[in-house]
């Protein structure tokens, strides 16, 4: 048999068949601790307390419950979009670091996330309570004459949550950043355009994936914070997460609370779609542009 007779017969797919057997395990654990648990939330709001859609018709006629509904969008596109422009710049600067620098400024980037969601957010209630370091600070200015109520609100909520999710931004954008290739900036500045320009037609639409990919996983993990909500907003800033809590194990309404959960579920699906269908549509066309010019 020649080589390319062995080149020819070659078929990746048996190869991927003989090992299939490795995905067992971690298929199942999936299968029992993570699918199953999802399908039984999302019947139990069809089927608790009778069957039919008598939870998500609750959900729709009160107030509250939509509110908090549009809160929770509202809060994480704002947070989204907050730390797409505290996490462009830092990124764009660590792209361009090198030795030590890149070293320090990855280690503020990446240590605080070994510290505990819970610490983080009780120190920002110690900043923001009436007594605390930013109203002692603001006191001492002379800017302001009695403590300013911080907390709970949507000033301190947004806050804590960019600290918090601020990583989750950066470090897709530094990814991006540091694969686009510095020489087609240079080739711009060549053809006489200015580093407004270079930055503007060249370097920005690089960085579009990175953008895309950090602000649909921020946008998606804050749909279902229930921490930070619950400490630094309030019940006037409440998110779905505190909400769903609430209903399961203060009420005890496990249908509502199902349904809910259901709700935000199908919110978080829809936007991934979207983003899948955008993305994956601008990716086809570059590509087939790129198969035309080959060709």
């Amino acid at each position: 048999m020649t080589e390319g007779e062995i080149r020819s017969d070659y078929q990746p797919w048996l190869i991927s068949r003989r090992y299939a057997w490795l995905l067992a395990a971690p298929a199942l654990f999936l299968l029992v601790f993570f699918l199953w648990p999802l399908i039984r939330v999302v019947v139990r709001g069809f089927v608790d307390p009778s069957f039919g859609l008598t939870n998500y018709r609750q959900i729709l006629a009160s107030p509250v419950h939509l509110k908090v509904l549009w809160n929770t969008v509202t809060t994480a596109a704002i947070v989204t979009f907050l730390c797409l422009l505290i996490a462009y710049p830092v990124a764009f600067a660590m792209a361009r670091a090198k030795g030590a620098r890149l070293q320090i400024m990855a280690a503020f980037v990446i240590v605080p996330l070994w510290t505990s969601v819970v610490i983080r957010s009780y120190a920002w209630m110690v900043v923001f309570q009436r007594r605390g370091v930013l109203n002692d600070a603001l006191s001492a200015l002379g800017v302001v004459s009695e403590p300013v109520r911080f907390l709970p609100g949507a000033f301190a909520l947004n806050v804590g949550m960019v600290h918090i999710m601020l990583p989750f931004m950066i470090l897709p954008l530094l990814a991006n950043m540091r694969a686009i290739d510095g020489s087609l900036l240079r080739v711009a500045e060549v053809m006489g355009a200015n580093p407004l320009q270079s930055f503007l037609r060249v370097f920005l639409p690089l960085s579009l994936p990175g953008i895309s990919a950090g602000g649909l996983l921020v946008f998606m993990m804050s749909l279902g914070f229930y921490i930070t909500p619950a400490l630094l907003g309030g019940p006037q800033h409440m998110m779905a997460a505190v909400l769903i809590e609430q209903q399961a194990n203060g009420l005890l309404n496990w249908g509502l609370a199902s349904a809910l959960s259901t709700v935000l579920l199908a919110v978080t699906i829809a936007i991934y779609l979207v983003y899948v269908r955008v993305t994956g549509g601008s990716r086809a066309a570059s590509d087939t542009l790129g198969g035309g010019e080959r060709s």
